[in-house]
């Protein structure tokens, strides 16, 4: 199994000897030598080490070949290699949780913890008809290796549930409700293990043995962790149930502390430079800032991003933490960053007016938008301003000046940004109208309005100039010859794209084959639904069809962006992926001893993987975040009946989407009308054969609110066409929508 794992202290990587004509190595010695190494290698490695020329690749190849089919190595990725030390191709796992797409994610049942972290295994979708599978349920599945710690399981026999380590909850009259919808397990908590734990307090504990079947399970809360309905009570729920870092070691902060401003000697000086930050109005930090001028046809254009290499070294506590977190985490309430808030809000962020140390990218476009040339540099910089997305689009729309800004640069920024969009468009790439929600808090924490965020021309002018820092880095990193960890996203799988494929023909719309496929395939698709009444459900299966981007060494471009290079530069304060790539400019342009060490290249290929993973698991409680406090809001207008549409139609039910704020919810089936209900799988439909009503995927219908639990953000509806008390309920409603 690769082994991963935080950054080790004192890990040196071992130095290779010089390449040149030497024996080919035995199969043993090839198998030696991965078993050694602490992730995955490649070819050129195995060269390197072993000191073989080019012209001895055809018999490597060959070598390798062979201790593949003998089962002494395992292929890793598109061509890497690792010691084979593999699950078997049967055995039992339990469901530990669900990917962004609602997949189950398993892991072994039977597993040494001290090998390392358990894989990650990815079970497929049960079969039309099968429950789907739920936290803690336990299964028999086929194995398939696909790469790294990660194997592809499916079902064979359903074996039972097992015991969870630990329950989150809410404490309530000697029981334990889980904030986990899934889970169905009923806890008592034993006369001994309260903790100090009151009605309504948010906790965690753990199963004590169980020495009965029946009744529910006996448990002892182990930490409390605040109160349900408290403002700050849904992130934390999230926070505990997707296990992510929320404190920060002792020794992290101190070094954070010890910080200091830098000082102008070894880099360039841009403060006469009117650069300025633009973010959203909740924004905490900020760490890219910009400016543009006339370059003849053309436009030269400056990103300056903060210098965070500077204060995260290699292998200190700091690096750990940050390593360990991935990236940052978002909610309405609060950020949990991936450093500590003397950096992220301090020293790292670019304040207007402060001078702060900076990596930059100067680069020059024409007039159609296509890239003349670039060149990097560590720059010390003062920021004109902090300004905002919606100041930025009024003072376009509606004319005037901006404090701090020169008159003549919001036009230069607008006129690159235009030269920029004519590229992105010849480009053709996928973009998805995908409208984020976003949750207005009161004083108190309490949900005022959920509305979508809005995305401007303002917000589109930031993207394209990160767009073309991103190319301009990994470009760079190539020409430099430095190992990159670049933005990667594949097409779409067979599996997905077939599903994909069903969904749009049963709407008359096609695709080419996925060895012609093209983003603007896509766009294509988009563009013909525009006006129609499925529009929105279209735009959510082309998402659900998409392959996951990634963080990874290996590059196989960006199929999203339509970009053969991608890497992530301009949020390192957020980002450890852009952390990686400024140490890795750092060291190729020889700026300073605070660049790419030998141990972190090593360790690269398994980096990739554990950032793509945290950045996931930050998704999935920023997006559980959203539905809890959906259900909160929605909680207060029970009995309401709103405008939806159905998203799903499956055999246990409808699903459906309120058109006013996104909420979604089930119609369970024993609230449609008494009635034979037919499932019309492939047409995504249902029929009655007595009352001859049909709900279908994407039709708009009434439905009326009667369950909302901000615990587990789940909602539940009645649906109104076919209930006779539809007419004198919604005239109910419609009355209550005046008031409001």
């Amino acid at each position: 199994m690769v082994r991963r794992g935080p950054p080790p202290k004192g890990h040196a990587a071992r130095r290779p000897p010089a390449t040149g004509t030497a024996p080919l190595p035995s199969l043993v010695a090839l198998r030696d030598f991965l078993a050694d190494q602490p992730g995955r290698v490649g070819k050129t490695e195995i060269s390197r080490h072993f000191g073989l020329s080019t012209d001895q690749r055809p018999a490597l190849r060959e070598l390798l070949r062979q201790l593949k089919e003998s089962g002494q190595a395992a292929g890793v990725g598109r061509k890497g290699l690792a010691a084979p030390d593999r699950l078997p191709d049967m055995a039992p796992v339990e469901v530990t949780g669900t990917d962004p797409d609602g997949d189950p994610i398993a892991r072994p049942l039977q597993w040494d913890s001290t090998a390392g972290p358990p894989p990650v295994i990815y079970m497929q979708r049960e079969a039309a008809g099968q429950p789907a599978l739920a936290p803690g349920e336990r299964v028999l599945a086929r194995l398939k290796f696909i790469g790294g710690n990660k194997y592809e399981g499916r079902t064979f026999k359903r074996i039972g549930r097992g015991v969870p380590t630990r329950i989150l909850g809410v404490f309530e009259e000697g029981g334990i409700i889980p904030t986990d919808r899934r889970q169905k397990g009923e806890w008592r908590v034993a006369s001994d293990g309260l903790n100090g734990a009151r009605p309504g307090d948010i906790v965690l504990a753990e199963p004590l043995p169980r020495h009965h079947v029946l009744g529910p399970g006996l448990v002892r809360i182990v930490e409390v962790l605040g109160r349900m309905g408290e403002a700050r009570s849904v992130s934390l729920i999230c926070i505990h149930a997707h296990g992510i870092p929320d404190i920060f070691p002792a020794e992290a902060l101190e070094e954070a502390e010890r910080a200091r401003e830098v000082g102008l000697k070894g880099r360039e000086d841009l403060t006469a430079l009117p650069l300025v930050t633009i973010d959203g109005e909740d924004a905490r930090d900020f760490d890219d800032a910009v400016w543009a001028e006339p370059d003849g046809d053309g436009w030269r254009c400056l990103v300056a991003i903060a210098d965070v290499a500077h204060y995260v070294p290699t292998d200190s506590a700091l690096d750990r933490e940050a390593w360990a977190r991935g990236n940052s985490v978002y909610f309405p309430d609060r950020v949990v960053p991936m450093l500590p808030e003397a950096l992220s809000n301090g020293w790292c962020s670019l304040r207007p007016g402060e001078n702060r140390g900076c990596l930059f990218v100067e680069f020059h476009i024409d007039a159609a938008g296509r890239k003349q040339r670039h060149r990097f540099g560590r720059g010390l910089m003062r920021s004109a301003a902090r300004l905002t997305y919606d100041q930025v689009q009024t003072a376009r729309d509606e004319g005037g000046g901006l404090e701090g800004v020169p008159d003549d640069l919001l036009g230069h920024l607008y006129g690159a940004f235009s030269a920029l969009l004519t590229e992105r468009d010849r480009r053709g790439t996928l973009e998805l109208d995908m409208p984020e929600r976003r949750v207005i808090l009161d004083e108190a924490g309490e949900v005022t309005d959920i509305r979508p965020r809005e995305r401007r021309d303002s917000h589109r002018l930031i993207e394209e100039f990160m767009v073309a820092a991103n190319v301009c880095a990994a470009e760079e990193l190539e020409r430099l010859g430095q190992p990159c960890m670049y933005r990667i996203h594949d097409r779409p799988s067979d599996a997905k794209l077939e599903g994909l494929r069903q969904f749009l023909e049963s709407l008359e719309l096609q695709l080419p084959a996925r060895d012609r496929l093209h983003p603007r395939d896509f766009a294509g698709i988009l563009a013909a639904v525009k006006d129609r009444p499925e529009a929105r459900l279209v735009h959510e299966a082309v998402l659900r069809g998409q392959s996951q981007a990634e963080y990874s060494p290996d590059n196989i471009g960006h199929f999203g962006l339509a970009l053969a290079r991608y890497a992530h530069f301009t949020s390192p304060i957020r980002r450890y992926a852009d952390l990686l790539v400024h140490r890795a400019l750092i060291a190729g342009l020889a700026w300073g001893t605070d660049g790419l060490q030998p141990a972190e290249i090593a360790r690269f290929p398994d980096t990739g993987e554990h950032i793509t993973q945290t950045e996931r698991r930050a998704a999935m409680a920023e997006r559980d975040a959203i539905e809890r406090y959906l259900a909160a809001f929605m909680a207060t207008r029970l009995g309401e009946v709103f405008e939806a549409r159905i998203s799903g139609v499956t055999r246990f039910g409808l699903f459906v989407t309120v058109q006013e704020n996104g909420a979604s919810g089930i119609v369970p089936l024993a609230t449609l009308p008494d009635d034979k209900w037919q499932l019309d799988q492939a047409g995504h439909a249902m029929s009655g054969r007595k009352t001859r009503l049909t709900f279908s995927l994407g039709q708009a219908v009434e439905v009326r609110l009667t369950e909302a639990v901000p615990r587990t953000g789940g909602m539940v509806f009645a649906i109104m066409q076919g209930d006779p008390r539809a007419q004198s309920s919604a005239r109910r409603s419609a009355k209550v929508r005046e008031r409001r």
